[in-house]
């Protein structure tokens, strides 16, 4: 098997030749820090709105050989956003959100274009450029067919708190105007089924929706609200998805129990990432290796950055174990490798999930 058939098998529920090894996201001095283990000719750390252009291309290029050198199964491409420059610390994209850029390079929406019902009929609808695609396109180009290329979305919740400036506002609306939560939702999904389509058309051969709907101790709204102002529009990306012949993944970090059940219903394909501080990879395969792919559970927030490589060969180990028996798993980190990681624990993880994850792989017991 290839990359991408192996990454397709088990995102099917299947059981490949081995299992699968795949990030939903890599930041700028995550890339840097892998890189150098192989290659002097890296670029400097900077956030991707700092570099130029040139600078720009050199990281996604490192980025590409890592994946060759350490044969990913699949490379997630980001949506790029257009976004001008504010100041040092923020952005500002084409909807007119205002984003502090935290240090892992993440968008932290501030201030919004939208801050209450009366400013939707004034909200200058945006529809996706043809630069938002550049990663996707060149990960086509440099990876070619081998490896799964999976186009990664931000999902309607967080597209929805984002037009708001933040997430309490929008929460603040499920109570006092439904009517309005329902349309910003809908703008929002509009924008992400034109995206998705757009990458679909490129070539991607998979989708990751991604925003967090829970923390490390519930939810964020109750499985109520989530039927009511969320799971339709997950069920819509999906059935877009899935008619186009595609599976579809969904990222949220967090204790998700409450609303797993609902997230298969809505036809999620693959779970991501099964956080190991609030979530047991066994019980989830239990109670959800026949409805999901399940993807990830490698701790990002204490091994992968301050971990010996001896105990992410044995985190591996285990986790491969617990989740892999049967196929429908994919390995990756519990989120992201973030510029915390240590470059070489990634690295281990990689050639320990070529150590554990040949099939056939026993059950427990």
């Amino acid at each position: 098997m290839n990359g991408k058939e192996r990454f397709l098998t088990a995102l099917s529920g299947g059981q490949p030749d081995r299992v699968p090894v795949w990030e939903l996201a890599f930041n700028e001095e995550s890339i840097i820090k892998i890189g150098q283990l192989f290659s002097d000719d890296v670029p400097p750390v900077k956030l991707v709105h700092q570099m130029t252009l040139e600078e720009k291309l050199t990281l996604l290029d490192l980025l590409y050989s890592i994946a060759r050198r350490l044969e990913l199964d699949g490379l997630t491409s980001i949506h790029l956003y257009t976004r001008e420059t504010v100041d040092e610390k923020h952005v500002r994209d084409a909807w007119g959100r205002v984003l502090y850029v935290d240090r892992e390079g993440d968008g932290i929406p501030v201030e919004g274009p939208v801050a209450g019902p009366g400013d939707l009929k004034r909200l200058k609808i945006v529809h996706p450029q043809e630069t938002e695609f550049l990663m996707l396109m060149l990960s086509l180009e440099k990876l070619g067919p081998g490896v799964a290329h999976v186009f990664h979305m931000t999902g309607p919740f967080r597209e929805s708190w984002s037009m708001l400036g933040g997430m309490q506002k929008l929460l603040y609306f499920y109570i006092e105007d439904p009517a309005f939560v329902k349309d910003l939702a809908r703008i929002c999904t509009d924008y992400i089924l034109e995206a998705i389509d757009r990458a679909i058309g490129l070539g991607a051969d998979a989708i990751a929706v991604a925003s967090d709907l829970a923390h490390n101790y519930s939810t964020m709204m109750s499985p109520v609200h989530y039927e009511e102002y969320i799971y339709p529009y997950h069920k819509e990306i999906t059935d877009f998805v899935h008619k186009r012949g595609l599976k579809v993944i969904k990222h949220s970090d967090g204790k998700l129990w409450r609303i797993m059940d609902r997230m298969a219903d809505a036809g999620f394909d693959g779970m991501h990432p099964i956080q190991p501080q609030c979530m047991d990879m066994a019980e989830a395969k239990a109670k959800y290796g026949k409805r999901f792919c399940l993807i990830g559970n490698i701790d990002c927030e204490q091994l992968l950055p301050f971990g010996t490589e001896d105990e992410v060969d044995e985190a591996v180990k285990n986790t491969i174990a617990a989740a892999a028996p049967g196929g429908g798993y994919i390995i990756s980190s519990s989120n992201t490798i973030h510029p915390g990681c240590r470059g070489e624990n990634y690295v281990a993880l990689v050639r320990a999930a070529r150590k554990y994850g040949n099939y056939p792989i026993p059950g427990p017991g």
